[in-house]
């Protein structure tokens, strides 16, 4: 399971026994569960989209009624793009290892 896939998993507590999606997949897996989250767990899924640091200004227009989205698609393609984001920053900004700072004892620091 790629990277992305396992957080949403994780954070949106879906449950399933897959261990590969394609995007369409997840995204589906996504809006379903986000809808049930909107219908039982609003405060919990608000509260998610807080800690993903899905922008507000983002969010507001996912529910609006003018959003070219059903509610729960719009707002699963906002989390899966944040948690697609969060990884390239992750991965742009990955501290080195300790096998990758030997090189560095060659410097006499």
């Amino acid at each position: 399971m790629d990277s992305t896939s396992q957080l949403i998993i994780r954070d949106f507590e879906i449950e399933t026994s897959k261990e590969q999606f394609s995007e369409e997949e997840l995204l589906q897996l996504l809006s379903d569960q986000i809808a049930y989250m909107i219908e039982y767990r609003i405060d919990f899924l608000m509260s998610l989209m807080y800690r993903l640091d899905v922008l507000e200004k983002d969010i507001n227009w996912a529910l609006h009624p003018a959003s070219p989205d059903p509610a729960n698609v719009a707002l699963a393609k906002l989390v899966l793009e944040r948690q697609k984001q969060r990884i390239r920053t992750k991965e742009e900004y990955r501290q080195k290892t300790l096998e990758d700072l030997d090189e560095l004892k060659d410097f006499n620091l």
